[in-house]
């Protein structure tokens, strides 16, 4: 299968006024990523709130994000769902629409105990599309699913067809190079914390990942990996720290789900509030980040439209 390379994005879901899915931005929001040097999106993810979506929205997004997106540009469905037939169902409608690939992290309920669970799990929804590349989303943080990645890949060999690779989106630099390493790096391992996209370039020869604050200081972050590979290390460094600087201020402000969806308003795409039971960021805390970025010289740097 095609390993990814560059950068995918993980949008945020717009939504209206009333709280309804808004699919009128998205047009704007795809030219704009792309032309900030992403590769392509990972929708219905965690930042864009996907488990707070219904199976019609999820659809609807999909289908947008495919009929707008520009020639080149991938769509990935996130189908993740704590129904695995649903996850099915999505995965099935995302190969019928034209989507690029699809992806899951593990249910957060009931949470997987072993790896054989994971892999069954994986296994049912990637039958949903099997003409598609299927990557498993690694997301502790969010899914309670601590399982070691390695004996997972192991026994997804040669099991899932589709199986494509790993979302990789936790700490451990030493689990993610052990499984770039795997079977002579045949997995597409996908880098998934934009804080170390650096430090997985050095030890680990990512080319890949997919990442949240991508969607407002891409420039910074595509600009990582063209540092390195031109052997610019020190432009690479400065970028990386400058990244680090920008998660710095989202993280006093709910994170990247409700403060990083508040910077798309003020770079010139409002995506409206998030839904329950995320707290929204209220006028004052807007302005007190806006200020906070501008003494970083965010506004500078940032994405552009």
């Amino acid at each position: 299968m095609e390993k990814i390379k560059g950068l995918i994005n993980a949008p945020f879901t717009p939504f209206d006024e009333r709280g309804e899915v808004n699919l009128k931005p998205i047009a704007a929001y795809a030219a704009m990523l792309q032309k900030n040097g992403l590769q392509g999106v990972f929708i219905n993810g965690s930042s864009g709130e996907g488990y707070m979506l219904t199976e019609e929205e999820r659809m609807l997004l999909a289908e947008e994000w495919v009929r707008v997106s520009p020639a080149g540009f991938k769509v990935i469905v996130h189908v993740g769902a704590t129904c695995v037939k649903s996850s099915r169902k999505l995965a099935g409608h995302a190969q019928q629409i034209g989507a690029w690939g699809v992806g899951a992290m593990a249910s957060p309920f009931p949470k997987a105990g072993r790896v054989e669970e994971l892999v069954k799990y994986c296994e049912e929804i990637a039958e949903g599309a099997p003409g598609l590349p299927f990557y498993f989303y690694h997301i502790p943080a969010l899914s309670g699913v601590f399982l070691p990645m390695l004996p997972f890949l192991k026994a997804v060999d040669g099991r899932i067809p589709n199986f494509a690779g790993i979302k990789y989106t936790y700490e451990s630099l030493y689990e993610y190079n052990q499984c770039m390493k795997y079977a002579g790096g045949k997995f597409d391992m996908l880098h998934g914390q934009d804080e170390t996209i650096l430090s997985a370039l050095v030890m680990g020869g990512a080319q890949g990942g997919i990442g949240g604050t991508t969607n407002y200081n891409g420039r910074a972050l595509v600009g990582i990996g063209k540092a390195w590979a031109e052997g610019d290390l020190a432009t690479a460094r400065e970028l990386q720290n400058f990244s680090q600087d920008v998660i710095n201020v989202i993280v006093n402000y709910r994170g990247n789900i409700v403060g990083g969806k508040r910077i798309m308003k003020l770079i010139g795409l409002d995506l409206g509030k998030n839904r329950t039971p995320f707290q929204n960021m209220t006028d004052a805390e807007e302005a007190s980040m806006k200020k906070e970025l501008e003494a970083i010289n965010f506004f500078e740097r940032c994405n552009r439209f």
